[in-house]
């Protein structure tokens, strides 16, 4: 046996663990997004912040994160995608911790967009590692684990923020990054195996400004819409800038000889239809979450740690289903599958129409359980077929692409979302003020969201004038019911985008990998040894030695023991 063999057959049996250690990478990154969520309040306090800032602490972070994206798994691809992970996790640490000891809301800002540059580089590695690392035969599942613990992250979050904010400062919860950090480093250098594309590619960098500035702009336009407005200039020209941008990245990477993103593999439907339906089910994941957070904490009366611990169900229906969703995929393919997701979502996201000031939990939980099973069987099939659909040497960008679907599939979500909220509860908020004497500001803070309305009550109860606790009441009860009907309207605006998907997955996604994808488990006779012409590969847990994919879509060459 020679050592490439010896190095080729060690990769493999060690394979489940680099997916642990790549999932925990992945948690991180995921989980630090949604605990900042809790932790607004105490930030306000802290720091003194305003809304906007509040805002941006989150929005910096994704901003950047989703701007850099293309940019960095295609660096990961040339120079080598275990360097990318490393990279990533040095600066997401190094912000993590200057975050913690942060004494203004614009150094957290600043911080945390810091963050946002170490997760471009964390996350489109953890998949593209996976993909080059596991045969088709076992990817779908290790796919469905990758993505099963993306969704469990986005529940930990809460709970995990509201535990370190009740027990030490506010600091802790971008400190409780760092062992995680330390971790994967040291896992990673002894672990995981290098790859990069073996074609030696030039680099992009007009690609990479392109790149960065549409999404850039595109991100913050979206992001900007439902609070400055969508008519307002500065979302006006950030959406056209973006537009413009992204055309132009279009444009260059088809006449470009070394393009970052080969745009034909749009052509492939298998490709295009799946990015799609990753896009509108993270629209209908994130918006339903934004809804639902404040639906439980604001209508039904939950702290933010008691409504983490009531979305668990959701985030576990998603980490049972997903991995499981690859056998459903081996038996009915991957067309019915995520067709069968997206039907559930909607069919959860129209339950939600149902729901009423007085529901209960147990009359909530089912229809979050309804949905989440959706979103898993669709995520990690619709992932699969994305990275499936792709040369191995082009995992990273692929990776990158698959990521960027989520991000602006999530901000459009609660863009779009939270404005078909805001307009119909702020209409129905105006009407109850009309004819009476209360100050502007309060009619303001009332408008503008549930929560303010909840506080001008409360100040209204402690006023002394007559009638004043009974007009309190009559607020509360108006704001409650219009949010309410508010959320019955954008879940529904929310069930037409998965509705689409459902035509989109039915008409263009096949229902399996075109022939010739597949690639003999262990145990099977092996295939002809590739030639280093055709793209040895080579997986190497020390630095110095690259794992070399095969150029050809889908070569699907996987280390695997040598008989």
């Amino acid at each position: 046996m020679t050592r490439m063999e010896r190095v080729q057959e060690r990769a493999f049996e060690r394979r489940w663990a680099i997916l642990a250690v790549l999932c925990f990478s992945l948690l991180v990154i995921v989980l630090d997004n949604s605990i900042l969520n809790v932790a607004i309040p105490t930030l306000v306090d802290k720091l003194s912040a305003s809304n906007s800032q509040v805002q941006w602490m989150v929005d910096s972070y994704t901003l950047v994160f989703a701007g850099l994206l293309l940019t960095a798994g295609s660096l990961g691809d040339r120079f080598g995608r275990r360097g990318a992970l490393q990279v990533g996790f040095a600066v997401f640490g190094l912000g993590s911790a200057i975050s913690a000891v942060a004494t203004s809301a614009g150094q957290l800002i600043a911080t945390r967009a810091v963050m946002g540059i170490g997760g471009a580089f964390i996350m489109p590695a953890t998949l593209s590692i996976i993909t080059n690392l596991f045969p088709p035969h076992e990817r779908g599942r290790a796919i469905g684990a990758w993505a099963g613990v993306a969704g469990l992250g986005g529940a930990l979050g809460p709970i995990a923020g509201g535990f370190l904010l009740e027990h030490f400062y506010w600091g802790s919860i971008f400190l409780v990054n760092l062992p995680v950090v330390v971790l994967g480093v040291i896992a990673g250098f002894f672990l995981i195996p290098t790859s990069k594309d073996a074609t030696h590619s030039k680099l992009d960098p007009l690609g990479a400004v392109l790149s960065i500035g549409g999404l850039g702009a595109l991100l913050y336009g979206i992001i900007q819409g439902p609070d400055a407005g969508w008519r307002d200039p500065t979302t006006v020209v950030a959406l056209a800038a973006g537009a413009v941008l992204l055309a132009g990245f279009l444009a260059w990477e088809r006449t470009t000889r070394h393009p970052m993103l080969d745009v034909s593999f749009f052509r492939n439907p298998r490709f295009s239809a799946a990015s799609a339906a990753i896009t509108l089910t993270f629209f209908a994941m994130f918006g339903s979450v934004f809804l639902l957070t404040q639906y439980l904490q604001f209508v039904l009366g939950y702290s933010p740690l008691t409504t983490g611990v009531r979305l668990l169900p959701f985030a576990g229906s998603i980490m049972i289903v997903a991995p499981a969703s690859a056998r459903v995929a081996e038996r009915i393919g991957t067309k019915l599958t995520v067709t069968l997701g997206l039907v559930l979502v909607t069919a959860g996201l129209l339950s939600l129409t149902a729901l009423r000031v007085d529901t209960t939990y147990a009359g909530l939980v089912w229809r979050l359980v309804l949905m989440s099973t959706g979103l898993g069987l669709t995520m990690a099939p619709a992932t699969d077929s994305v990275m499936g659909s792709l040369p191995l040497a082009k995992a990273g960008v692929g990776s990158a692409v698959n990521d960027t679907t989520r991000q602006v599939g999530g901000a459009l979500g609660v863009a779009v979302v939270g404005s078909i909220l805001s307009s119909t509860y702020g209409s129905k908020v105006a009407g109850f003020f009309a004819g009476t004497q209360a100050p502007d500001g309060a009619r303001e803070a009332a408008r503008r969201s549930l929560g303010g309305a909840l506080q001008v009550a409360d100040r209204l109860r402690n006023a002394r004038f007559p009638g004043a606790a009974r007009l309190a009441g009559e607020l509360a009860r108006t704001a409650e019911q219009s949010f309410v009907d508010a959320m019955h309207r954008s879940v529904l605006g929310a069930s037409v985008a998965t509705a689409i998907g459902i035509v989109v997955a039915l008409r263009f996604l096949p229902a399996t990998a075109p022939p010739g994808h597949g690639h003999p488990g262990p145990g099977h006779p092996a295939e002809a040894a590739p030639t280093d012409a055709g793209g040895a590969l080579i997986l190497e847990p020390s630095a110095d030695v690259d794992l070399e994919a095969d150029p050809e879509p889908h070569g699907d060459l996987a280390p695997q023991p040598v008989p």
